[in-house]
């Protein structure tokens, strides 16, 4: 396995996705029902497969990422051969980005002395998709881009 295998609740959630990926391996509901009685280490690698199929396909669509801690905002904007970075550091100690406070107080200080912000570029040296997952398993969230835009944008010359 790639990746991570799905949750139950996104099996759920991708359901008919699963059962057209059960018929192109020539699998019907009274086979899977039986494979999963039978030949149970079968019905696992195919729930790994479709796993990484699903992964395989929003990995290569993330464009943007963001992970956010008590301190620090990282977001990313990934191309195909490298990701650009913007980390935003509070050099308030007390203040938390986990909380509506927090995010207000930045939104009132991103552009202080308070605020330490970096930029950066990081060119993939590994699979692309592989670099993003571990963004992902450290914390990190698919979004629509819109903080990395707005900061990237003012900071453009």
């Amino acid at each position: 396995m790639k990746y991570a295998r799905l949750t139950k609740e996104q099996f759920e959630e991708l359901h008919a996705e699963f059962a057209s990926f059960l018929a192109t391996q020539a699998i019907d509901k009274a086979e899977w029902d039986s494979l999963k009685i039978n030949k149970p280490e079968v019905a696992e690698q195919e729930l790994d497969v479709f796993s990484d199929l699903i992964w395989e396909g929003v990995l290569g669509r993330a464009e943007f990422l963001e992970h956010f801690s008590k301190n620090h905002i990282f977001l990313f904007q990934c191309f195909d051969t490298y990701v650009q970075s913007i980390v935003l550091k509070s050099l308030i100690p007390e203040i938390d980005f986990l909380t509506k406070d927090g995010l207000q107080w930045l939104s009132d200080n991103m552009f202080t002395e308070n605020i330490e912000m970096k930029v950066g570029k990081k060119v993939f040296t590994e699979e692309r998709n592989a670099l993003i997952f571990e963004l992902i398993k450290q914390g990190a969230f698919l979004s629509d881009g819109q903080l990395f835009t707005q900061i990237n944008t003012i900071l453009k010359p």
